[in-house]
């Protein structure tokens, strides 16, 4: 099944860009997914799994940074917004 995940990431630090950018670099060495990086939000397509699996990895990767936030997720199967 194909997936849409729209990401908005919320730090819980003053200095919230570097932990953004890291979420989206680290998010984009997924090459067999479609990603894009809007002003608010960073949108991923792809098969579910494969979708997820990146996710749930590029979270707990930027979850070892000092730096914590939340992350805000809408998931729309069966649509391709990119």
């Amino acid at each position: 099944m194909q997936v849409t995940i729209d990401v908005s990431m919320y730090p819980f630090n003053k200095e919230f860009k570097a932990p953004i950018k890291d979420f989206i670099s680290k998010i984009n060495l997924h090459k067999d997914l479609k990603i894009r990086t809007f002003p608010t939000s960073t949108v991923i397509q792809g098969e579910y799994g494969e979708a997820m699996e990146a996710l749930k990895d590029t979270i707990s990767c930027c979850n070892d940074r000092p730096e914590k936030a939340v992350y805000v997720l809408k998931v729309i199967p069966d649509y391709e917004a990119i």
